[in-house]
């Protein structure tokens, strides 16, 4: 019994050390770089798009081709004057077989080739554009779950340095040396902290859920950013230059110049199709014509009196008009985009400077020297912790400005279409 029990005891501490080590080595630390390979490798969006890529360019295959050939015959199946079914008298009975060709006219073949590559490089635009909006959505979570777990090791700093404190007031009133209002205010603090952490890690999983689906990753992953820190260093942008950038790379603005020029050749393939194919064949017939055995040339051609596509004429007519001013407004709205980054990018980064960090290394000497002059009774607790939720504020704000500055970078990429500053 004893060997049994101890049995399952080992199996038990077995399976927890198997899942702690399972555990730490679904843990992946990523730069930016390493993380948008395996987006690229593994999103499932970018692979049923291109998908769609493979499918247009299989009806530039098919625009290519011509019509086939029709094949036609009549045989007799029942003979009236010798009441027989499917009766043939070499002499008498009576064949007739047809094969006709439509030849297209006005260039319609070659218009409707340019009609479906036009509508390939759309497709192509489509994709483009959609990494474009991914890579910008992974950026954004990448950077935002860096700060949140920058954020969380100041909370687990604080939650760490207000439990000590808790646990020594609570003896110190015990013991009948501190008022019940003095600790349950830091137990309040204690209790705020504790529920701002809890958030945090809520937005945590929730940026950890959007990246493992962006990356194609396993759920049992976690993931940990690792931010390039020359970003900080200034860049001097040139706005026209971005402009031409944009303009060169943004598959939103190439898919509509795509589009216009689709609407062009569309207008022209509505107007070729006005102008009537001719149908050209040769019959053989044995015994039905004037003559037996007779061999016939035939030539056809629609008389265009009525139907001269004239309503899809127009109407290709006004989807080119669309198309132009859409252009012209997705244009313009390029160009404020671009400007509008760059001076977010300006705004941002006059936040950050050298002394920074040395501000930063000094706020946390003032933390360590606040929280000993408070245990030592220097201070008063007041003014203890007005100064503990202004530490946190502070730190916080600063880790906020480095997401901010993250986020101009991106909005700056995303606006010009390209990677202007490596995140």
């Amino acid at each position: 019994m004893r060997f049994k029990v101890g049995l399952l005891i080992f199996s038990f501490l077995v399976c927890i050390t198997a899942i702690k080590a399972n555990a730490q080595a679904d843990t992946v630390s990523l730069t930016f770089q390493d993380a948008e390979k395996q987006f690229l490798a593994n999103n499932f969006q970018l692979l049923a798009q291109k998908y769609n890529i493979e499918a247009s360019k299989a009806l530039i295959t098919q625009a290519k081709l011509w019509d086939n050939p029709v094949l036609s015959t009549d045989q007799n199946i029942y003979d009236g004057s010798g009441k027989k079914f499917f009766y043939h008298n070499n002499s008498l009975g009576q064949v007739f077989v047809q094969l006709s060709q439509v030849f297209t006219t006005a260039g319609k073949r070659g218009k409707q080739v340019q009609v479906a590559r036009d509508n390939a490089q759309v497709q192509q635009a489509a994709f483009d554009d959609l990494m474009r909006n991914l890579r910008y959505n992974l950026q954004l979570d990448f950077s935002q779950l860096a700060t949140l777990l920058d954020e969380e090791k100041v909370y687990r700093l604080e939650i760490s340095s207000a439990t000590n404190l808790v646990n020594g007031i609570q003896k110190s009133f015990d013991s009948g040396n501190t008022s019940m209002k003095d600790l349950i205010r830091l137990k309040a603090l204690l209790f705020g902290l504790e529920n701002d952490r809890i958030e945090n890690s809520r937005q945590v999983n929730d940026l950890q859920t959007e990246l493992k689906t962006l990356l194609g990753a396993k759920e049992t992953t976690y993931i940990t950013p690792i931010l390039n820190n020359e970003v900080s260093q200034p860049i001097k942008l040139d706005l026209p230059v971005l402009i031409g950038q944009a303009e060169t790379n943004r598959a939103d603005y190439l898919g509509n110049k795509f589009q216009l020029n689709s609407a062009t050749h569309q207008l022209a393939y509505q107007k070729a199709l006005a102008a009537p194919d001719i149908t050209v064949g040769v019959s053989y017939d044995k015994n039905s014509s004037y003559a037996p055995n007779y061999y016939g040339l035939q030539i056809g051609l629609p008389l265009p009196f009525f139907n001269r596509n004239q309503g899809n004429i127009k109407n290709a007519e006004y989807s080119l008009k669309s198309q132009e001013n859409t252009l012209k407004d997705n244009e313009l709205r390029l160009k404020n985009e671009v400007a509008a980054a760059v001076r977010q990018y300006e705004l941002t980064q006059e936040l950050f400077s050298t002394q920074q960090t040395a501000f930063n290394e000094q706020y946390d000497k003032l933390f360590n020297s606040m929280l000993k002059s408070f245990k030592e009774r220097q201070i008063g607790l007041i003014e203890f912790v007005d100064f503990f939720d202004t530490y946190k504020d502070t730190k916080l704000k600063i880790l906020q400005q480095q997401n901010n500055l993250q986020k101009a970078i991106a909005d700056l990429n995303f606006a010009t279409g390209t990677t202007i500053i490596k995140p």
